[in-house]
Formats: structure tokens, sequence, C-alpha cells
């Protein structure tokens, strides 16, 4: 039996993943499971911008592929250390109604807006082993002084009623090393 979603090999469950794995199928609030790891945490905002998603970004969100989207990246940091870098795709049409703030986070946790609304319905998650030439890979290493030889990381659509926003978050290797 594959493995694979159809949207470029993104797996159902993160294999092969080791001590990593516990962190990559919770399926409760990332932020919420930093804040109890790390006694100090904090979001970094790396870059808001309206861009086009990545082709697979786009088809799981049902947007055109000529259409651009808010993206939002940023550092969570644990005790002072880059441990996620998370990239989201939030569709201009998702940020009305309930999502309108959704834009305007800046360095506020979109998990804990997520998570505080009962209504918001999660899919499923798949996962990732993001290799070097992988743009993700890059984006999420930019900050880091040595380069892992791959990361693994997660994603999964997020709905409230019409409104679907992507998140996608990057394992960074300092996690582990609490």
């Amino acid at each position: 039996m594959k493995q694979k979603h159809n949207y470029s090999a993104w797996l159902v469950n993160p294999i092969l993943a080791g001590r990593l794995k516990p962190w990559l199928i919770d399926k409760g609030s990332l932020t919420l499971r930093l804040q109890k790891n790390y006694p100090i945490f904090r979001v970094n905002s790396v870059r808001v911008n309206d861009a086009k998603p990545i082709i697979d970004e786009a088809l799981m969100l049902n947007l055109p592929i000529y259409k651009t989207a808010l993206i939002r990246e940023v550092l969570l940091f644990g005790n002072h250390q880059p441990v996620v870098f998370a990239h989201s795709v939030l569709p201009r049409a998702s940020m009305r109604g309930a999502w309108h703030g959704l834009g305007k986070l800046g360095n506020q946790p979109l998990g804990a807006a997520l998570f505080a609304n009962p209504k918001v319905k999660r899919a499923p998650l798949s996962y990732k082993k993001l290799l070097p030439h992988q743009a993700l890979y890059q984006k999420a290493t930019q900050h880091l002084s040595s380069k892992p030889a791959y990361l693994w990381a997660r994603r999964s659509v997020f709905s409230l009623n019409c409104a679907t926003i992507l998140v996608t978050e990057v394992f960074l290797p300092q996690l582990l090393l609490k």
C-alpha cells in the first residue's frame, strides 16, 4: 500500500522520523506544546507578503494557480533557539469574517488563533522529509548556522465555514536538543 498523497510525495505517516515522530503526529496545538516545553517562547515574523503559493499548495486550497495569497513565514523560538519554521498560505478570500485579523498577527502565534475557535476544523496531517535542494528547506534553514542533511515537515489545511488556510511546520534540529 502506498503512503503518498497526490501532492508532491507528502506522506500520510512520517515513517523513520525517529525521536521527532511524537512531535510530528501530535494533533493538538504545536504552539501550546512548545509553550509547555520552553519557559521562554516567542514568535518572530520572518516574512509576510502577497505571493503565488507553490502549485501543490494552491491545489490543496482549491486556489487557481495564478492567484496570489498572503504567505506568512515565522520562526518559533524555544529558550532563544529557533525550533520550528512555519509557512502559512492564507488565501485573500479566507481572511474575511472570523479570520479577518489573521493577516495582521505580527509576532503572535497563528496556532493560538486557530485552536481558540472550536468551529475550526483541521484536515489530516501529511508529512515530508525536506532535502537541501527544496525551497521550503532553504527557507527554514536560512537563519541556521549549520544545515542538517534533511528536515521533517508536516502540513494541514484548517477550515472555518468556507474559508481555508494551509499551515506547514518545519521542525528544526534544536527542538530535539533540549
